[in-house]
């Protein structure tokens, strides 16, 4: 086994970048399109994987996930079928305007194993995403799976942040938890794409900022395997995913 990989505990895939919405903070801007994951590559990269190291946690995230949700269900199935105890996705829940792709796409993830849902919803998902959509579909989820579905707020500098958008912020989480979907801590937003251009007054120039999802090459926990099944300068397409890492050396 290569030695980088001895921890691996977690599988990511960003399963599109395309999104309806055009957040201001989003440190994916710039990479739209309508490519996207192959459900059934992806979910081969996944078995293989746990067949070799003892996977936690399963994630699938944007852009908008669930603007591809058949790929989802895919990979979140060979997760529930290879014993990964925690699959979760990352939605802002603004996937379709039909009540009937709603209710199916949120019995799929019941169906595919998922088991929790992380809802984006702040002051900036919000600024163009329309809030009841978001609330219809987490009532939805929340009564499939009670106990399973949390806000996931974007953040300035916090809870207690004094500026505007984490006061609004504060105010979205509430009519939330008034519902009973309660809020996890969510991610202090980090100065790159579009955060870099329209918030960099929210920065100190000063600091030195650290991105809170970089890996320690040394001792990797997470593999992140991108729309187009790229993977640490290999393929899950064309390669087996196993032995993409067993070959990394960088």
């Amino acid at each position: 086994m290569n030695p980088k990989f001895k921890n691996l505990k977690r599988i990511e895939f960003s399963v599109t970048y395309s999104c309806p919405g055009r957040c201001i903070h989003c440190s994916e801007a710039g990479k739209g399109s309508e490519e996207h994951i192959s459900g059934e590559a992806g979910a081969r990269a996944v078995k293989r994987l746990a067949e070799i190291y003892d996977i936690k946690s399963l994630m699938c995230f944007g852009g908008e996930p669930l603007l591809y949700p058949d790929d989802a269900f895919k990979i979140f199935s060979a997760g529930r079928d290879s014993h990964i105890p925690k699959i979760q996705i990352i939605t802002n829940g603004c996937f379709s305007r039909s009540d009937q792709i709603i209710e199916k796409t949120a019995h799929g993830l019941l169906e595919s194993g998922c088991n929790n849902v992380l809802i984006s919803a702040d002051a900036f998902h919000q600024e163009n995403l329309p809030l009841e959509t978001v609330m219809k579909f987490g009532i939805l989820i929340s009564s499939l799976l009670p106990g399973s579905v949390n806000v996931s707020p974007a953040w300035i500098k916090g809870p207690d942040g004094d500026n505007p958008y984490d006061k609004k912020t504060a105010e979205i989480i509430k009519k939330f938890n008034d519902i009973g979907i309660p809020s996890g801590k969510g991610n202090i937003i980090f100065p790159a794409g579009n955060a870099i251009k329209y918030l960099g007054e929210y920065f100190d120039p000063e600091k030195t900022y650290i991105n809170p999802y970089e890996e320690d090459p040394r001792d990797i926990k997470t593999v992140s395997i991108n729309p187009d099944g790229s993977l640490f300068g290999g393929n899950i397409y064309q390669d087996d995913a196993a032995e993409i890492l067993e070959n990394y050396r960088e």
